[in-house]
């Protein structure tokens, strides 16, 4: 809902100053600059990207609209899902997940967490370690450079589409110039026209410039901004996974563990520690409490 806002508030901004200082909205109408604009930007990123970045770069940009970010309640989710999963480790011993990690979305222990496994990369990232960490093949040490390499990986991966749009977005000011130059040389073609006509086309041959400067820099460069700010929040969830399963290799409370991963959770988003005690409680109650029993009646009898 913030980026449909942020792009209200550019065109209003724009093409009210526009109107509001006498300018007629009718002389910025002018397809043939957009289309050599789009056109020759649509096709430079056409030829420098390969059709996965392409399709990347086209599924973020149309995923926008959620926008930068992960919610506080998914975090919450995630820090309660943690808790849960390394209590069963610890009271059950790791083989008992084997089951839940060869098929998450049917699994009762994954069930609660919605948001959580909905997020196909968080959910493969997780299982893929636990399923080593099940198999006990890979020792502490190797564990931890392989998840590091993982998410470095997976950072390298999301920078692609990022790159691509911030290129593209680069690019429009400079065909905007195109635009520009092209709309001259059409009036320099009509030179001998009378004056009115002349300043008609220049002026659309401006407009050009404004189009490749305002698509670029006002519609398209956020949009990367957007997919970076995102791609940072999944490396940092990536990251409090790979703590709090390195905790729980290391036989830490389970309550430790979930701290761990707290702590790399971005302060703005993040509960605080009063918070997670109080999660973490909520989550003891409703593992006590007989499965269907309403949460009052659990409440009521402590």
């Amino acid at each position: 809902m913030l980026v449909i806002f942020g792009y209200l508030v550019i065109i209003l901004s724009v093409f009210g100053g526009y109107m509001l200082s006498g300018g007629n909205l009718y002389a910025l109408f002018q397809p043939f600059e957009f289309l050599i604009i789009t056109g020759a930007a649509t096709g430079s990123f056409i030829i420098g990207n390969n059709p996965k970045v392409i399709k990347a770069s086209l599924k973020g940009a149309a995923s926008i609209v959620r926008g930068a970010g992960y919610s506080r309640k998914f975090y919450i989710e995630l820090l309660s899902l943690f808790f849960v999963l390394t209590n069963k480790i610890k009271k059950e011993g790791v083989l008992s997940i084997e089951s839940d990690i060869e098929d998450y979305k049917k699994s009762s222990l994954f069930s609660p967490y919605k948001l959580i496994i909905k997020d196909q990369k968080i959910m493969e990232f997780l299982c893929d370690h636990l399923r080593l960490i099940v198999t006990g093949r890979v020792d502490i040490m190797h564990l931890e450079q392989l998840m590091d390499e993982d998410i470095e990986t997976y950072a390298q991966e999301g920078e692609l589409p990022i790159s691509a749009i911030n290129k593209l977005s680069d690019s429009m000011p400079a065909f905007g110039i195109v635009a520009a130059v092209m709309g001259v040389v059409t009036t320099m073609q009509r030179i001998d026209g009378p004056p009115a006509e002349l300043g008609a086309h220049v002026a659309a041959a401006l407009v050009g410039t404004f189009l490749g400067v305002l698509i670029g820099y006002g519609f398209t460069a956020p949009i990367a901004h957007i997919l970076e700010n995102r791609l940072h929040s999944e490396i940092i969830i990536l990251q409090s996974i790979k703590l709090v399963l390195l905790a729980s290799v290391h036989n830490l409370a389970p309550s430790i563990a979930v701290e761990f991963a707290r702590k790399v959770l971005y302060s703005g988003e993040r509960p605080t520690n009063s918070e997670l005690d109080k999660i973490l409680k909520d989550v003891r109650a409703a593992q006590r409490r007989p499965e269907g029993a309403p949460a009052q009646e659990k409440a009521g009898t402590e």
